[in-house]
Formats: C-alpha cells, sequence, structure tokens
C-alpha cells in the first residue's frame, strides 16, 4: 500500500514539482552532486584502467571455462540503487527496516531459479544469498556436517575443485575444506579418464563419509548422477553436486540433471548461466527415506541450509547481485539461451576434434560439455609457458593439473572452454581457428624456451624469463597483432 500511494502522489504532482522531487533541488546538494558524478569525471585514473580492460576484454579470446560476458541488462541491476540497501535475514524475517522492496526481489529470483531448472517448490527450495561458488559449498556442507565430519570429493589434479576438499601428499591441507573436515578424493581412472566410479564405491563404503560431492572443475565429461545417488544411499552419505561449470547448461535442458538424484545442489551462476558472480544452495523437502518398519523420514534441509548462510556465515546479503540474478535467470527461460547453450555444446565438440587434428591430446579423449582439457605432456612446453605465451598473443587461458601430473608450478594441462566466445559470436569454423592459434602458439612456445639461460633453478625465475622472451619476441608480436584485429571484429554485450 505505502508502494501504491507514493505513486500516486507523484503522478498528481505539478511538472515543476515532480523535477525538484525526483532530481534533488534541495539545500546543501554540494555532496549529493560529487556523488552523482560518474567515474570518468571524477577518477580518471580509475577510467583509464577499466577503459583498458574494456578493450583486453573486446580484442582478445577467452578460453577460460568459467568465465563469460554477462548481459546489458543484468550489468544495470549490478550498478542499481538495491546496492544500498541492507537487509540481514531472510523475506518477510528482516533484521533491518525498510525491505519491502527488496522482499519482492529476493522472493522473485528465488521463484525464478525453481522454475529455471524445473523444479517443483514443495519438493526443492533454494538460497539465493551465497556471494559466491566455494562459500557455498562451505555453507551447505556445514549445514550438514559438523567439525572433524567426513567429505569425499574428485581430487583437483583430476579434475576437483579445491572447495571440494583438498590436501598435499603429505597430509597438509591446502584448501580449508580439508582442514575443518576429514576429506578423502576419489579419481579419475587414468586409462580412460573417466570417473572411477567403481573405485569411489569401494573406498565410500570404507571411510563412510557424510557427503559426498559429485562435480567437477576440469572434467570434460558426463557426470553419472544416478551411479553417485546409488553410491551415496550405500553408504549413507548426502549426495551434494556442485553443477558451478555447467549449470547454463542444466538449465537448458541440453545435459543431463542433477537434480534427479541429489539431496543438495550448488552452483555459481556467472560461468555457462551468464549471470553476475553470485551462487545458489537448492536443497530438497518432502520425504527422504522410509525405515524399513516403514517410517518415514523428511528432509530438514531448508533451516540448516538458511542458517548456515545467515545468520552461520554470511551478514547481509548482496541486494544489487540478488537483482541482477533474477534478471539473469529470466533471460536462460529465452529461447535465445536455449539455442546458445546448443552452440555452446557445437562449438566444444568442434574446437575438440579440431585440437585433435592439430595432434594434441585431450584428456579423456574429448568432451561431451563446455571444457577441454589439453595433455601437453607429449608437446614439450608445460602449462605455465603456453598459458604465459597465449596472454601476450591476446588469448586468455589456464594452465592445469592432469592427472599423472607432479608439479602444480607447472603442470602439463592447459584447460579451455567455450561460453565466452560463444557469447561472442564465435561458431565451430571460429573454434577450428582458435585451435590453429594454439597450435601455432605451442610451436613458437618450444623455439622461445630454448632462449632461456640453462642456470635458473628457480620456477618462478624460469617463467619470469620465459614471459621477458615472449615480451621481446617479434614473431610473438606479430602473432599478437593478428589476434587483436581477429577477436575484436566481434562485438562484446552492449555494443549492439
Amino acid at each position: 500500500m505505502l508502494i501504491t500511494r507514493t505513486s500516486l502522489l507523484i503522478r498528481d504532482r505539478p511538472t515543476a514539482l515532480l523535477t525538484r522531487h525526483l532530481h534533488g533541488n534541495y539545500k546543501n546538494h554540494g555532496s549529493l552532486a560529487l556523488l552523482s558524478k560518474h567515474v570518468s569525471e571524477i577518477d580518471p585514473e580509475m577510467n583509464e584502467i577499466l577503459q583498458e580492460e574494456k578493450l583486453r576484454q573486446k580484442h582478445s579470446i577467452t578460453l577460460i571455462p568459467s568465465e563469460n560476458f554477462t548481459s546489458k541488462a543484468v550489468m544495470d541491476l549490478l550498478g542499481s540503487e538495491f546496492q544500498n540497501k541492507y537487509s540481514e535475514g531472510y523475506p518477510g524475517a528482516r533484521y533491518y527496516g525498510g525491505n519491502q522492496i527488496i522482499d519482492k526481489v529476493e522472493s522473485l529470483c528465488q521463484k525464478r531459479a525453481l522454475e529455471l531448472y524445473r523444479l517443483d517448490p514443495e519438493k526443492w527450495g533454494v538460497n539465493v544469498q551465497p556471494l559466491s561458488g566455494a562459500p557455498a559449498n562451505l555453507y551447505a556442507y556445514s549445514a550438514v556436517m559438523n567439525v572433524g565430519d567426513r567429505l569425499m570429493g574428485l581430487d583437483l589434479p583430476h579434475g576437483g575443485h579445491l572447495s571440494h576438499g583438498y590436501s598435499t601428499k603429505s597430509g597438509m591441507p591446502v584448501s580449508y575444506i580439508s582442514k575443518y573436515f576429514q576429506s578423502m578424493p576419489y579419481r579419475l581412472d587414468l586409462k580412460t579418464g573417466l570417473i572411477n566410479y567403481n573405485e569411489l564405491e569401494i573406498t565410500s563404503k570404507l571411510f563412510k563419509p557424510k557427503v559426498i560431492v559429485a562435480g567437477t572443475s576440469a572434467y570434460s565429461r558426463l557426470i553419472d548422477y544416478e551411479r553417485f545417488q546409488k553410491i551415496s544411499q550405500e553408504c549413507g552419505a548426502y549426495l551434494l553436486s556442485d553443477m558451478a561449470h555447467i549449470s547454463g547448461l542444466v538449465a537448458a535442458n541440453v545435459i543431463p540433471s542433477p537434480f534427479d538424484y541429489s539431496d543438495i545442489v550448488t552452483t555459481t551462476t556467472h560461468k555457462s548461466l551468464r549471470g553476475p558472480r553470485g551462487a545458489m544452495i537448492f536443497y530438497r523437502k518432502g520425504l527422504r527415506s522410509v525405515t524399513a518398519k516403514g517410517k518415514e523420514i523428511n528432509y530438514d534441509l531448508e533451516k540448516k541450509i538458511n542458517s548456515s548462510v545467515f545468520p552461520g556465515h554470511q551478514g547481509g546479503p548482496h541486494n544489487h547481485t540478488i537483482s541482477a540474478l533474477s534478471v539473469a535467470l529470466k533471460q536462460a527461460m529465452s529461447p535465445a539461451f536455449k539455442q546458445y547453450q546448443r552452440q555452446i555444446l557445437l562449438n566444444s565438440k568442434a574446437f575438440s576434434k579440431a585440437l585433435l587434428k592439430h595432434g594434441l591430446d585431450i584428456v579423456s579423449g574429448g568432451t561431451d560439455n563446455h571444457l577441454i582439457l589439453i595433455d601437453l605432456s607429449p608437446t614439450g612446453i608445460d602449462g605455465s609457458r603456453l598459458e604465459a605465451i597465449l596472454q601476450y598473443l591476446n588469448i586468455a587461458a589456464n594452465k592445469n593439473t592432469i592427472p599423472t601430473d607432479k608439479s602444480a608450478m607447472f603442470p602439463s594441462g592447459l584447460r579451455v572452454g567455450t561460453p565466452a566466445m560463444t557469447t561472442r559470436g564465435f561458431k565451430e569454423v571460429d573454434f577450428e581457428k582458435v585451435a590453429d592459434y594454439i597450435g601455432r602458439a605451442i610451436e613458437l612456445a618450444n623455439i622461445l624456451k630454448n632462449r632461456e639461460p640453462g642456470n635458473v633453478k628457480s620456477s618462478n625465475e624460469k617463467i619470469q624469463n620465459f614471459k621477458r622472451i615472449c615480451e621481446e619476441s617479434e614473431e610473438v608480436s606479430s602473432l599478437s597483432d593478428e589476434v587483436y584485429s581477429w577477436a575484436g571484429s566481434f562485438a562484446v554485450p552492449g555494443e549492439m
């Protein structure tokens, strides 16, 4: 009622008064005038850096699978007045006043999240407040585990993520997830490059984890969620599926969904979903199981997960992000988004085939999703050097461990993906050209590697020397200009 009355009052005012009401013809408005200026007016130094980054993005080939170009509408909300409001708590139960509009924003976002993934609100709920993917996983674990309880996730060198737990061979936790909880990894079959479900089934019965994570960061094949569910049920664990990388593909229904088999599903909201940087936690509601004596056991995840997010780990949610996410979820329901996700897969398949034609090895031999993990070990060049030279060529990719690696500083893999450049209009033939650039970069990297001084032992000094050689190379400069021009011929969101 308050909003309706305010709207009527504004509509009934004379034009001059309305202008004053909206544009602030008030006393002591000097400070407001300063706060109303754009960054180009008040901070030329930062504005120049912003323009440099815009140019870098436009004239680069972005191959990092976790990166994307979000929409102009999402960017509008990220810089909106929703940034100004504190709203600890949840819709209808806030710890601050003035949240009647924010409640509408968050409720709409929750509703759209369930609709997008085709979920019955009687059987699923969602928390849209987590600030990012790794924190979302911590919140979900903490909701159902105590400190010291057991967790299983895919080993980091085998394509897992730090937020699924990781310790060194000596047992030192690299990820604090492995400090808070006892973690044991499952791994790939080294012969096939696929998740070793048989080994997971055996070790999970021995380890008896409270949570098993079905999720990856550098795995190019589909996940057998039904098998994961069976394994989890046999050892009494919750199945948490982390679909951060593939959430857009799942939303468009072009790859299998984890929701039919999981107890909890977490996801980031950028990556293939192409929204703002944030995260969501989906949780089951209703019946979980029936005992041998016929007693029904219901899920109790809603209160536990919501309490783990707030007040357990976070304060006020980022309302500008939640509002932007709501817009992204609406966009993801469109036919154009579904076609975009299909093109991601077509591009990934074409990219993979082109890389194989260049004589490169791919972990698991190909891809079923948006990413490809290249095994560089037969090429004579490592992932760190290839990542470095590609950056000088205006191609952004990332070095990555492969299952047989022993060094994270000079891993043998390069991880590439298709979502970002598919957003910019790349088709199959364009990714074939990218594969050619990568092949040329490997050849050039091997030539430049031979120019490095031979008496350097430090890993950091080795890569810095290689970067210096790249920077001074005329061959690198010439190829860089070629990529810069070609990549810049494709639009970025907001230009059209």
